[in-house]
């Protein structure tokens, strides 16, 4: 089964994803959810303005996540944007219907001329599944069977498929038409099968590094590499790998610290109460920026462990989640202009003075 994806890039490309996390204004109130949809939509804005490449907006349905329709929130920023690719991070397809789906980013993909993407993955959340009536017993059969619709739908013609969850479709033609097609991703959080599974629908492939180094995944990179070879044949176009993780920037390494890890622990320890971990603190923040997954600090030290992850991984592009908590939208524009302006250009040279190229994983003095 083959899908519409992007063909091998000249260059790596960076984005930013955001999950709309609900904020506190200067005085440390709380903003309320409707302004967090308008401030999301002017850090989309200031990030296609500042030479971003890509933006993409998550899906949750708790009170600390301000998105639950990240499809109608690209909307808006399509009409309002020029260049920057919009995706999801990530589309919860399991408790969706994948034609709406497809339908919905179809449609914003007609809004924006082309600039849609869609990045499926099945959450680290469940709220979704009781909210919209599924199973979780059925967690894993409900992404399976409509990833496999959902795969079917891309090359956008007659759809005819069966599955146990829901009725077959014959000769199904989907609307709207995409003019050049839609670009999908799968999500993943380390799983081999996930991994495996990417490359066996033909999707480029999101890792999802939240935590420890990236360099442990280099194995699911290569795998993935390898897979795709495997099935597809070595003469076939290879298929980027991204990495999203989270990060913030500011003008120096102390103010970056200063501005988030406040944000981060409260951020963790909300979520962590929620699944039996102990509470993290501020030296579990800084241990993570050092030798982890937090991308924290100046313009400088942020794109050097850019570099370095793109470098040992093998990357197409890379993705920081630039908010973690309830940063003020202000220090949030702040730290979208400092990626976009000064780290991007930044990684960029440090790749050219490599002699990075895209897809060839290199050896690193550190990680």
């Amino acid at each position: 089964m083959s899908t519409v994806a992007p063909g091998p890039q000249p260059r790596v490309a960076f984005g930013l994803d955001t999950f709309g996390d609900t904020t506190v204004d200067r005085d440390g109130r709380p903003v309320h959810h409707a302004q967090v949809l308008r401030d999301v939509v002017e850090q989309a804005v200031l990030a296609d303005q500042v030479g971003v490449d890509a933006i993409g907006i998550g899906e949750h349905h708790r009170p600390d996540f301000a998105v639950s329709a990240p499809d109608v929130v690209l909307a808006g920023i399509a009409t309002r944007t020029e260049r920057i690719t919009l995706g999801s991070a990530v589309t919860v397809l399991s408790s969706d219907d994948p034609i709406r789906v497809f339908q919905r980013f179809a449609t914003i993909d007609a809004l924006s001329n082309g600039r849609a993407e869609v990045v499926l993955g099945r959450g680290s959340f469940t709220e979704s599944f009781p909210l919209f009536g599924f199973d979780l017993s059925q967690y894993e059969q409900l992404f399976s069977e409509k990833l496999d619709l959902f795969a079917a739908l891309l090359p956008e013609g007659p759809v005819t498929w069966s599955g146990e969850l829901r009725p077959p479709l014959v000769d199904q033609h989907v609307y709207p038409k995409t003019e050049n097609g839609l670009s999908a991703w799968i999500a993943v959080g380390g799983s081999p099968e996930s991994v495996v599974r990417a490359a066996r629908y033909r999707m480029p492939l999101m890792l999802a590094i939240i935590g420890g180094p990236a360099g442990r995944f280099a194995p699911f990179a290569d795998l993935y590499r390898e897979a795709n070879a495997q099935l597809a044949g070595t003469d076939a176009p290879r298929l980027p790998i991204a990495v999203h993780s989270p990060g913030f920037v500011a003008e120096t390494d102390a103010k970056a610290a200063e501005l988030s890890a406040r944000h981060w622990i409260v951020n963790r320890n909300q979520i962590g109460r929620e699944r039996g971990w102990g509470d993290a603190t501020e030296a579990d923040f800084h241990r993570e920026v050092r030798s982890g997954a937090m991308y924290v600090g100046s313009p400088e030290t942020v794109a050097q462990k850019i570099a370095t992850t793109v470098r040992t991984l093998g990357l197409d592009r890379f993705d920081l989640k630039y908010a973690s908590g309830p940063n003020p939208h202000e220090d949030l524009m702040t730290c979208i202009d400092l990626y976009g302006r000064k780290v991007i250009p930044r990684v960029r040279e440090l790749l050219a003075e490599a002699g990075y190229t895209p897809g060839v994983p290199q050896t690193v003095s550190r990680l």
